[in-house]
């Protein structure tokens, strides 16, 4: 049994556009993502990733629907990433840059893949398709991806 951490991502979708956040330090730095982080302890996943939207970005929200699972493993690295991934359509707020994410609304056609995780490109079109998905991806490096398994869920 390989030990995981629980993680959370936040994507902000609204019609015509998306939230991302430019990381500035830390793992994934120089690279768009949604907001999110570590689950901490006694903290539900959807509360974790209310906190995580909250501290990077500086908007609050009442509802996110869960909707997507994917768990990432590194190579060289003993704990599998599992990343739970709301979406949300109303936010309360503006966003504001933080001490870790610099948030940038994005028109839907253009979603800078090329400065993303490259799993992004895998699972983002179901994503913004509203449809539900469990994934998994093996990287080698923070560029390379050696295996991956994506499929359409009805329930997450």
């Amino acid at each position: 049994m390989v030990a995981s951490r629980l993680y959370t991502l936040v994507l902000v979708l609204q019609p015509q556009r998306v939230l991302l956040g430019m990381k500035k330090r830390g793992f994934g730095a120089g690279r768009w993502n949604g907001f999110g982080g570590k689950v901490q302890e006694g903290e539900t996943i959807e509360d974790g990733a209310k906190r995580e939207l909250q501290e990077e970005s500086g908007l609050t929200v009442n509802t996110l629907h869960k909707v997507g699972h994917i768990e990432f493993e590194f190579v060289g690295t003993p704990e599998l990433m599992d990343v739970h991934i709301f979406c949300t359509d109303s936010v309360q707020g503006t966003p504001q840059e933080s001490d870790e994410m610099r948030p940038q609304w994005f028109q839907l056609d253009q979603i800078p893949f090329g400065d993303m995780w490259p799993d992004d490109r895998y699972w983002f079109p179901l994503l913004l398709q509203k449809k539900k998905f469990q994934g998994y991806f093996k990287f080698q490096d923070q560029d390379t991806i050696l295996d991956y398994s994506l499929h359409e869920v009805e329930e997450i």
